[in-house]
């Protein structure tokens, strides 16, 4: 079964800076996409940023330019580096993979609180 973990999650004043990690069980080489998705209270989950595994990534228009997705194949792990964070990014943030194949699986971390305070 696959695990996701992400760590790095805190409380961080507005124009602070803050890195996720998501460290998988297994090689992400097994995984077509990757990355990050958050959720605020009363909000519905939304896609932050993702990487395939040929390291296209695709950010929401919210946090370009401020956010950042890389990988570490050798530590089997995926960063979130989220500068000049904001008020609205706080929330609670998750880890996902998506497994190659036909029929795909999706994986899903436990998922890490950002608060950013004003």
């Amino acid at each position: 079964q696959v695990q996701l973990v992400e760590s790095g999650g805190g409380l961080v004043q507005a124009g602070g800076s803050l890195r996720l990690s998501c460290a998988a069980s297994g090689s992400i080489f097994s995984f077509v996409l990757m990355g990050w998705y958050r959720q605020a209270p009363g909000k519905q989950r939304e896609l932050v940023v993702s990487i395939t595994s040929g390291g296209s990534t695709n950010l929401a228009d919210s946090v370009k330019g401020r956010f950042t997705i890389s990988r570490d194949n050798a530590k089997n792990t995926v960063y979130l580096q989220m500068n000049s964070l904001k008020p609205e990014d706080t929330a609670v943030y998750y880890c996902y993979a998506m497994s190659r194949g036909i029929n795909p699986n999706n994986y899903w971390g436990q998922g890490t609180q950002v608060t950013v305070s004003s």
